[in-house]
């Protein structure tokens, strides 16, 4: 997951929408590890009590959220979430399917199967023309 995180971060652009799907142990927080390692950012852990993590490392701003305790949309709106998706931040969120008619339009979906030392399955679905090259890219 790691290793995945690294190449998607290697197509990123600014205001980027990474929504993550998966059970415990799945490996989301491993790939946001693995994506901001590529600007440099080391200490990446995951905000389950804080909700949201900002990351600066110079070359990008990253915000990472985690929808983990969140019971719907409002939640996360009431917090100023709005601001987020109109800032030049690239977002990474944990547990997006909590949070289903908060996901921008535009976006990349990326949804992980198997836990612990389960093999992983990742199936990943663009939303916009900018996440289809993304894609595109990835595939290669």
């Amino acid at each position: 997951m790691r290793s995945l995180g690294a190449r998607l971060a290697g197509l990123s652009f600014e205001g980027m929408f990474i929504a993550l799907f998966g059970g415990l142990g799945a490996g989301k927080t491993a790939f946001v590890k693995g994506f901001c390692a590529k600007f440099g950012i080391m200490e990446v852990s995951s905000p389950t009590f804080n909700l949201v993590k900002h990351y600066d490392s110079g070359g990008a701003a990253i915000d990472h959220f985690d929808c983990y305790r969140l019971d719907d949309e409002g939640e996360l709106f009431a917090m100023g979430f709005e601001e987020y998706l109109y800032s030049k931040s690239i977002i990474l969120m944990e547990w997006s399917e909590n949070v289903p008619d908060a996901l921008p339009k535009s976006r990349l979906e990326i949804r992980i199967s198997g836990s612990g030392s389960e093999a992983r399955s990742v199936e990943m679905e663009a939303f916009g023309e900018e996440y289809d090259r993304v894609l595109e890219e990835i595939s290669k």
